[in-house]
This record gives structure tokens, sequence and C-alpha cells, in this order.
């Protein structure tokens, strides 16, 4: 090897040297930094996670402590509801029209049905024209979180039911929907809406807290489950016919054509 080579190989040593030194000084741009960026990037994602996780239970728990708004313009229905059963019927044995619906508290649709034709059914009730028995029953009882919020719902719609308060309890529950895979209402919130709605006998909380229809409802829900017409929540029927309640109309026509 020559002299000039030997001291070219030098000076690149020399070189390579120093930006080693510099790169120290300066603190990162080899494994250290990797290292630090690394923990911060952590840092921020385990930050994250957590934030997610509670604003992810807070949704989930928005009703937990709230109260369930009455609904009670619907009270005043000349014909009072009664029970029979796990059913409630309400209106005139006289009316013309005659209908079944099947619905859960927690189905988005059932409250889409509700907010578009619960006024124009309770008026056509109001009227004589119509008479609905309605069967609330649990289908969507795993689909709270936690689960059973749809047969403590029915169950103390029935209980409503028993002191003549069931159309506004059911209007009310409707119009304050809980979100499905949520958390629904506590017995405790649905006794208050009771006593909000003017209960106040004291067999109205022993019937919600102890679950007096739930087994009527879990045997109701069996037997509409095994009925080929059946087609889930909701489903309103005329005559042992399926009505379809999205298309406009049908409750005036129906009515227009019973004469």
């Amino acid at each position: 090897m020559g002299g000039a080579e030997r001291s070219a190989r030098k000076r690149r040593q020399q070189q390579s040297a120093a930006a080693r030194a510099v790169t120290q000084a300066r603190g990162g741009g080899g494994p250290s930094r990797k290292t630090i960026v690394s923990v911060v990037a952590v840092v921020v994602l385990a930050a994250v996670v957590i934030g997610g996780v509670i604003w992810t239970n807070a949704s989930k728990n928005e009703t937990e402590g709230t109260t369930i708004t009455p609904q009670t313009a619907s009270a005043a229905l000349d014909t009072a509801d009664e029970r029979q059963g796990a059913t409630v019927v309400s209106g005139k044995a006289d009316a013309k029209v005659k209908l079944d619906i099947w619905a859960d508290f927690l189905c988005p649709y059932c409250a889409q049905l509700q907010q578009k034709y619960g006024t124009q059914i309770e008026d056509q009730i109001k009227a004589g024209n119509v008479q609905v028995t309605y069967h609330m029953i649990p289908l969507l009882n795993n689909r709270s979180d936690p689960a059973g919020y749809s047969l403590d719902s029915a169950n103390a719609s029935l209980c409503a039911a028993d002191q003549g308060k069931f159309t506004p309890f059911h209007d009310s529950l409707f119009a304050s929907q809980p979100e499905e895979g949520k958390r629904g209402y506590d017995k405790a919130q649905l006794i208050k809406l009771g006593q909000d709605l003017g209960i106040s006998a004291p067999e109205f909380a022993t019937c919600v807290n102890g679950g007096t229809y739930n087994q009527q409802l879990g045997d109701a829900l069996t037997e509409v489950s095994k009925a080929p017409n059946f087609q889930g929540t909701p489903t309103v029927m005329h005559n042992g016919q399926v009505i379809n309640w999205t298309q406009d109309g049908w409750l005036t026509n129906l009515v227009n054509q019973a004469g």
C-alpha cells in the first residue's frame, strides 16, 4: 500500500470518528434515539386506548342516573287499557279495526313505528275506530348491556297496565329509548317513571322488582316465535294478516275500508 493510500485511509477513519462524536454529543440518531421514539409512541397509544375506553364506557352507560321523561299527552284515552295475561288491550270492543302489535322497548324500528304512527293509532283508539292488542315481548333481551332490559321494561309496562297507565308508560319508554347494545334503564328508573306518571300504589314497585309477569312474557315470546307470519319486532297484524306499516296511509286505509 502506497503512502497516498495510507493517508486517504487515515483521513476516512478520522472523519468517521468525528461523525460518531458529533452524533453522541447530539444525543441521538442511533439505537438510543429509536428507543426514545418507541417509548413515546407507546405512551401516546396507551393514552389513546385509555381515552377510548373512558369514552366508550361513558357512552354505554349514558342512561345511568337519568330520569325517563314522562309522556302524558296520551293518558286521556277514554277507554282504559286492560291487561289480559301478557298483553294489553286498548280500545273499545266494538271497534271496526282490530290490530295486534308485537314490539320490544329496545327495538329501534318499534320506536320508529311509535314516532310515526303512535299518535294516529291513539287518536283512532280514542275515536272508537281501532282496538289494539299490544304484545310487548322481550325479543332483544340479550341486546342491552347488561342484558335484561327488554324483559324488565315489558314486565314494568304490564305492571303499569294494572294501574291504568300502560299507554303513557309505553309512550315514555319509546320517547326516551336507550340505544341497542348499551345500558337500558334499571328497575328503579322504571319505578320512578311510573311514579312520575301518577302511580302511587306500592303494588307497582313490588310488581316491577319481583318480575311478576316475566314467565308469561317468556312463554309469549316462545309461542309467537313459532308463528310463520311473525316477522320479528315490530309486527303489525290485522285479522291475522301482516300489515306493511312502512306504507304511508296504512292505518287510515284500514279504517276507511272498514266503513
